[in-house]
């Protein structure tokens, strides 16, 4: 007899509580405790499901002492790690449309700026620069003219690396930025667990959005994204052999630019990120050991 979902949903909180209640008995010994990092990838509006990720997170207990993040996991990144309310960056997704974050100017080098995204991350926060952020942050973005990722954290502005990490190649006009011409992080860094090892994190928690084909192309930027998914499928995902736990939200049905289903992809984030808390609590466990071994 199948479980019911009144019968699931009891399962998932009894297992945030139990979680939530083995971390406050850990977080009691903090010295002993591996420093937690999580890096979120990049996906457009699939990213939303970052924020179901991380209030799961915060109902468990689970500390997360720094993030990294590519794209619209940088841009969530930025909002939680200066302490932005997970709500309200919930309430804002709803109700944001491609020209909130992004300006047409047909150009040799793109379709458009994302400009705007610097005012658009003051819906979530004042911060504007990687030393007022409560909890440290690494961004991810391409240099495009050697191929290899940049990461930026722990001092200078937020914005220009913001942009560059979400410049998607083609759709938006690269970044000039420090003697560099950047594009979007995904390219290199499409899960960016080399963030968190600079900002020295223990145990790598490692958040990835598969894409789906959702339909006919309908759109320019529609065929430009399947090429680069198709990319990726076939790339070295050498990020998986980094993480210590992966989770996979089922993003896959979801367009590119669906901000109208928030709701449902915040919930997509929510059931993948319980549904890993064992995993978490074990790889945590075992590392601790470790740390203990070594002293």
């Amino acid at each position: 007899m199948g479980e019911t979902k009144e019968g699931k949903t009891a399962a998932s909180e009894g297992l945030v509580k139990s979680t939530k209640e083995w971390f406050r008995a850990l977080t009691a010994e903090e010295a002993k405790r591996p420093r937690i990092g999580v890096a979120l990838a990049g996906g457009f509006a699939r990213g939303i499901a970052h924020i179901g990720v991380l209030r799961v997170f915060r109902e468990a207990g689970i500390p997360v002492d720094m993030v990294a993040g590519t794209s619209v996991g940088a841009l969530i990144g930025a909002g939680y790690c200066a302490g932005a309310s997970l709500e309200t960056m919930e309430s804002v997704a709803a109700e944001t449309k491609f020209t909130d974050f992004a300006r047409w100017t047909p150009s040799w080098l793109g379709l458009a700026t994302n400009q705007r995204l610097e005012d658009f991350l003051s819906r979530f926060t004042s911060a504007r620069r990687f030393e007022s952020l409560k909890t440290p942050l690494a961004i991810a973005a391409t240099d495009i003219n050697v191929g290899l990722p940049v990461f930026y954290y722990r001092k200078g502005p937020i914005g220009p690396p913001l942009r560059a990490s979400c410049a998607y190649p083609g759709l938006f006009v690269p970044i000039q930025f420090e003697g560099r011409t950047l594009v979007d992080g995904f390219l290199t860094a499409l899960v960016p667990y080399e963030g968190l090892f600079l900002l020295g994190a223990d145990v790598i928690i490692a958040v990835h959005l598969e894409p789906g084909i959702v339909g006919e192309p309908r759109t320019f930027t529609d065929i430009l994204s399947r090429s680069f998914t198709v990319i990726q499928k076939h790339a070295d995902l050498e990020w998986r052999r980094h993480a210590d736990v992966i989770i996979e939200p089922d993003v896959r049905l979801y367009a590119w630019d669906d901000f109208t289903k928030t709701h449902e992809l915040v919930s997509a984030g929510e059931q993948a990120a319980i549904q890993a808390l064992p995993e978490i609590r074990a790889v945590i466990e075992a590392k601790k050991k470790d740390r203990e071994g070594q002293g």
